[in-house]
């Protein structure tokens, strides 16, 4: 019977609770500001003033939304903005296919070299390159225009979409490539009929993470920009002010309607992304 009872009798692990609590508090931690941008949007900018921010509304004010879905500079900041994500998205995402598809299945002498000095780009903050690049879009008559924005998200986005793709490319069996060209595809065919269809999660993760990158940028678009149809949707957030103080109610709104891309961008990846994000963690 003694042996039955100590069968039955199963110590208590504290792990898995402090584990729980530990999360929920870093969770509430980090949602905290969010919550505090919503109550902001929906409180009046005088309400805010004499200091009730965090205390719920007795009722909903929704004219801070009303103000940013009307207002024409608004259109204009996500209209600028949306043309400077999805370019320099597609255009450092493709560009970082075909370079990691080179380094993976391609190598050639030097190419080890040459992989290091392009991922090298990841390792140097962006300031260092903040004058230089402005004396060069400068010369070039660039400066208040989306050019150098797109050219300098392309460029940066380069290496880390180098580095995925050429450690997604690694695993795919070389079989598969010489069985395709046995048949008589060329490496260009193999790349989009074979390689691509393969590497979705991992195109997933650098579409979101680009997207997301570009989308929210503030220190590119404050520097090559002036004019305030020029910029984009994280420079207009500061710049809504009301009459005499700062809008807090409207720059709120604007806030959350601002991140909707980027949540929208991630819901349509997720099942992609957490895939390709988990890829390489467990070895078979």
């Amino acid at each position: 019977m003694a042996d039955v009872a100590t069968i039955h009798t199963k110590r208590f692990n504290p792990w898995p609770v402090t584990i729980f609590v530990v999360l929920v508090i870093l969770a509430a931690l980090f949602l905290t500001p969010t919550l505090g941008v919503l109550l902001s949007s929906i409180k009046t900018t005088r309400s805010i003033a004499l200091g009730d921010l965090w205390s719920l509304p007795d009722s909903l004010y929704l004219g801070n939304y009303i103000e940013v879905l009307s207002n024409p500079s608004v259109h204009r900041y996500f209209l600028n903005t949306l043309i400077v994500t999805v370019p320099a998205t597609i255009a450092s995402t493709g560009l970082g296919v075909l370079a990691g598809y080179v380094f993976a299945k391609l190598p050639f002498r030097g190419s080890n070299l040459l992989f290091l000095v392009v991922i090298a780009g990841m390792f140097f903050p962006p300031q260092v390159i903040l004058v230089p690049l402005f004396r060069l879009f400068n010369a070039l008559g660039m400066i208040d225009t989306l050019w150098p924005i797109f050219f300098v998200h392309t460029a940066l986005g380069i290496p880390i979409c180098t580095l995925l793709m050429r450690n997604f490319f690694a695993t795919v069996p070389n079989a598969l490539r010489e069985a395709a060209i046995l048949e008589g595809a060329n490496e260009w065919k193999v790349l989009t009929r074979v390689a691509l269809p393969l590497s979705l999660p991992a195109l997933a993760v650098l579409a979101t993470l680009q997207f997301t990158w570009i989308w929210n940028d503030f220190l590119w678009p404050l520097i090559f920009t002036q004019s305030d149809e020029m910029r984009t949707i994280m420079l207009g957030i500061v710049n809504l002010r009301g009459q005499y103080t700062v809008a807090w109610g409207v720059q709120g709104a604007l806030s959350l309607v601002a991140s909707l891309p980027t949540i929208l961008i991630f819901l349509f990846f997720q099942r992609y992304f957490i895939k390709g994000m988990t890829m390489g963690a467990v070895k078979g």
